[in-house]
């Protein structure tokens, strides 16, 4: 094994599992922490705890490889006042949670990444946004982007050095947008979506849980992209993503109807309207190797996978 611990606060959803299955076969012991119980399975602990109080979970963290934070109320929602405070509290509250008990250990995690996203940036279909040049946006999903990152630097912990890595959209066959688009492809509505010049800042699955192990091994801190070197629009990506499942035909869904149907199923059509034209500069530049790093690659190894 090449880890002794790893930490995954929030980690029982989508993204966490991913995690826990990558780091489980290279680490001793895997520790989620989340408010349900769940069985031991493997070397994959979970501790419960409630994400807003210290309690017998900090003792885990001693001497931890790496404390990855996941917390956050998924975004998928209708943005009603009740659920706005849900999804900044859900962030806010664990990450300076757990930013106050690192800061007061003498044997904390040696690298926290704080996942957070890569939807700070402003919709861009001019320019991509790097982390250097990029230009922070406007509206809720940017308040709560802000909002996170403050919380995140709130406290100092000079013996854990602090990543935010700003996720683009996770692409995989057991969660999250891909199996929705897919969907749509199956039933003959995998057109574009709205005019379809969006962009869409991706990344598959494995490069996303890869990214994390390599920012670890790497002296690197601060904002970090993480999403696929090529961003790719809405039209082109749900093309790709015909051809890859065989269906020739997707009727287009035009941003009204968009609307309406975002109404109807309790989402906000922000999450599929805006272009995030985002690259991954410091990945690049620093010698990260996407083994995804285009949308038809992707797709193809994804389709592949039988769940």
């Amino acid at each position: 094994m090449k880890y002794n611990k790893i930490i995954l606060a929030g980690g029982s959803g989508y993204l966490g599992t991913v995690l826990a299955d990558y780091y489980s076969k290279i680490t001793k012991e895997v520790i989620i922490l989340s408010r349900r119980p769940k069985e031991d399975s493997r070397n994959i602990k979970t501790i419960v705890w409630d994400a807003a109080n210290e309690g017998g979970w900090v003792s885990a963290l001693y001497a931890a490889d790496m404390l990855i934070n996941l917390c956050g109320k998924n975004v998928n929602c209708r943005y009603t006042e009740r659920n706005r405070k849900e999804i900044i509290d859900s962030r806010v509250i664990p990450t300076l949670l757990l930013g106050k008990v690192i800061r007061g250990m003498q044997d904390p995690p040696k690298v926290w990444i704080n996942i957070t996203s890569a939807t700070i940036y402003r919709h861009a279909e001019d320019y991509p946004q790097d982390e250097e040049t990029g230009e922070i946006g406007y509206g809720f999903s940017i308040d709560v982007c802000n909002k996170w990152e403050d919380a995140f630097e709130q406290y100092e912990t000079p013996y854990t050095r602090k990543v935010a890595l700003r996720m683009g959209i996770v692409l995989g066959r057991g969660d999250g947008v891909f199996p929705r688009l897919l969907n749509l492809v199956r039933f003959g509505l995998g057109g574009k979506q709205g005019d379809g010049k969006q962009y869409i800042s991706w990344i598959h699955e494995q490069d996303a849980v890869r990214s994390t192990e390599w920012v670890m091994n790497n002296k690197i801190s601060g904002v970090v992209n993480c999403t696929a070197p090529t961003a790719i629009k809405n039209k082109d990506f749900m093309k790709v993503l015909r051809k890859a499942y065989g269906i020739n035909i997707g009727i287009p869904i035009p941003a009204w109807l968009l609307n309406i149907g975002a109404m109807i199923i309790g989402t906000e059509t922000e999450l599929i309207l805006k272009s995030r034209w985002v690259t991954p500069q410091t990945l690049l530049k620093e010698g990260f190797l996407f083994n995804f790093d285009n949308a038809e690659s992707a797709i193809h190894d994804i389709i592949s996978i039988r769940v």
